[in-house]
């Protein structure tokens, strides 16, 4: 595990292929230098899953290491004025990971509709964003309780908002995987990027719905607070529950602690 003094965080991150899989089209980064952390769930077949996800990962970070290196880089697309250099950078960043994982599924055969899912938080003295395209998750654990920071971007979200379901109904969702929106399907995206308020105690978790699709936030709450002072063996109780409950999917967890 790795440590940034510059506003006092901790993290980690691990990926798992789970129990049912033969390759793992998860990709997550680390990237201290940014305090800059991302989880991306690729899809396609003949691995191009793992194409998009990696790229989706190293595009967004090598991006954010650009602008910090020159401020004068030229963006590839406009900028919200209302909102903070930071919110506008991740946004940007994730929109143009999108058009390089869709120009490489359009230019190679192979990779022919590929795409993933990403969600990205970045750190900036007192303040967090998110980012996040698909239903790759990040939630807040603080005052002892757990709220989900981020809406899946998926049919079976979607169909929530408009009729009541029962626990057994949602298990019982016909599409229950399938997402409305991804990075690399089409040419432009709309990317979901909030600002966050950091408090001392925060502990920030990412990761692909191969965990939350097998363990409630209730017990994600758990598990991660219970291991909130070691955050390696937290990312591992998290991958060994989802394991023990089938492992049908691969499974990616980042932790991030504010001190």
């Amino acid at each position: 595990m790795q440590r940034t003094e510059k506003i006092g965080l901790r993290f980690a991150g691990l990926t798992d292929v789970g129990r049912s899989r033969t390759h793992n089209e998860d990709n997550y980064k680390l990237v201290p230098d940014h305090d800059l952390f991302i989880v991306a769930d690729g899809m396609g077949g003949h691995a191009s899953g793992e194409v998009a996800s990696e790229l989706a990962v190293v595009s967004v970070a090598d991006f954010i290491e650009i602008s910090a290196q020159d401020s004068e880089t030229t963006w590839p697309f406009k900028e919200d004025r209302s909102q903070s250099y930071a919110f506008n950078l991740l946004g940007v960043a994730i929109q143009l990971a999108n058009r390089r994982i869709f120009e490489t599924g359009m230019a190679t055969p192979k990779c022919k509709g590929m795409g993933t899912t990403i969600v990205g938080m970045m750190f900036n003295e007192n303040e967090g964003y998110v980012g996040h395209v698909g239903d790759s998750r990040a939630y807040l654990i603080a005052n002892n309780q757990i709220e989900q920071l981020t809406e899946d971007h998926s049919l079976l979200n979607d169909y929530l908002k408009t009729h009541a379901l029962t626990p057994e109904e949602i298990e019982a969702f016909p599409h229950k995987n399938v997402i409305v929106r991804a990075l690399g399907i089409q040419a432009k995206i709309q990317v979901d990027v909030q600002r966050l308020a950091l408090s001392a105690g925060n502990l920030y978790v990412m990761c692909s719905d191969g965990l939350s699709g097998l363990i409630s936030d209730d017990e994600i709450f758990q598990l991660a607070s219970q291991h909130a002072d070691d955050l390696d063996r937290g990312c591992q109780v998290l991958i060994d529950a989802a394991n023990q409950r089938g492992g049908t999917d691969n499974i990616t967890v980042v932790m991030v602690a504010v001190e």
